[in-house]
């Protein structure tokens, strides 16, 4: 399949199309990640379909202080790396392209769910988000469009704004990729040192260790719900030798902290022996929060909820998420 390099909408346009048009927004640095998205993308479009990756980096998207200049580009690379995943095109416009009366004087607003988390952390962050993929939709044209679950949050707004501003587009959400180590991949991984990496895996071993401590409980739970409740009942446990463990089970249950408040102290503990790791691991927040809107959770939720992390190790700042279902949802 030979990809083509486009760099004004005009060409993107002018291009014949021919079943489902899929399109995959990134920064550019590609990697098995964004590969994932894809070949999902390609699997959606179908053989008669198209698949469209976008590359810019977005000025709107970077506060003060933050990587615009540093950010990696490298556009053979990701026509390359596309091309092998199955995108029939890149879009790589020029920051003119998109904006080309200078910074846009009109912008979307995520409003109060872009303040929390992320939002709190880099203010602004998610106006700019949103605006770029608001313009990315109307010059791409799709019938669908993927994002990664690794930015969770701003997957949430982008769906949020679909919703809210009737666009005519299907968001696909596709899971996170890792490494074999638990990194979640990013392009800024490749800005740790090896002494830096070995305390980034925290991030992820903090929502491993909240999962499992999640599913310890619900275990917990669901056995103690087997805990007879009539007399005939005991005798046949007994008889079997499981009244025990049933009792066993019960008392666990009911004695241990469980719900949203024993998974996010799981979390932090991993997190806290971190922060005294050398280099260490400076917590910007660990939350667990409904993706409806990226509130925290109590502890008589039920349904599905994202626990989330950010992190800064060394110059580099690392979030990652795991969802997670409580209560009678689960």
């Amino acid at each position: 399949m030979t990809t083509a390099l486009l760099s004004t909408a005009e060409e993107l346009h002018a291009r014949v199309r021919h079943g489902r048009r899929a399109v995959v927004m990134t920064m550019g640095a590609l990697h098995e990640g964004h590969a994932t998205l894809i070949r999902t993308a390609r699997e959606i479009a179908g053989p008669d379909g198209e698949v469209v990756v976008t590359v810019f980096v977005n000025p709107l998207q970077f506060g003060a202080g933050e990587d615009l200049d540093r950010y990696p580009r490298t556009l053979d690379a990701d026509l390359a790396l596309a091309g092998r995943s199955g995108a029939d095109a890149v879009f790589a416009p020029s920051v003119d392209e998109v904006y080309p009366g200078g910074e846009p004087q009109v912008r979307v607003s995520a409003g109060p769910m872009g303040e929390r988390l992320e939002g709190g952390s880099r203010p602004g962050h998610f106006d700019g988000m949103l605006t770029v993929v608001a313009k990315l939709l109307h010059l791409t044209r799709p019938d669908v469009a993927l994002f990664g679950q690794k930015d969770a949050q701003q997957l949430a707004l982008i769906r949020r704004m679909v919703r809210d501003l009737n666009f005519g587009v299907d968001v696909v959400a596709v899971p996170t990729v890792r490494e074999e180590d638990g990194l979640a991949l990013s392009s800024r991984n490749r800005y740790l040192s090896p002494p830096e990496r070995r305390t980034a895996l925290a991030l992820s071993r903090a929502l491993f260790a909240g999962r499992d401590r999640h599913a310890a409980q619900e275990a917990l739970c669901a056995r103690a719900r087997e805990v007879p409740s009539t007399h005939a009942r005991a005798e046949a446990l007994s008889a079997l030798g499981e009244s025990r463990a049933a009792a066993d089970a019960h008392a666990v249950a009911t004695a241990a902290p469980g719900g949203p408040a024993a998974v996010r102290a799981a979390a932090r503990q991993v997190l806290d022996d971190a922060a005294r790791l050398e280099p260490p691991l400076r917590l910007d927040y660990l939350a667990l929060v409904d993706p409806a809107d990226f509130t925290e959770i109590g502890d008589d939720f039920t349904g599905g909820a994202v626990l989330a992390v950010a992190a800064r190790v060394g110059t580099t700042r690392l979030i990652d998420n795991l969802p997670l279902t409580f209560g009678a949802a689960s």
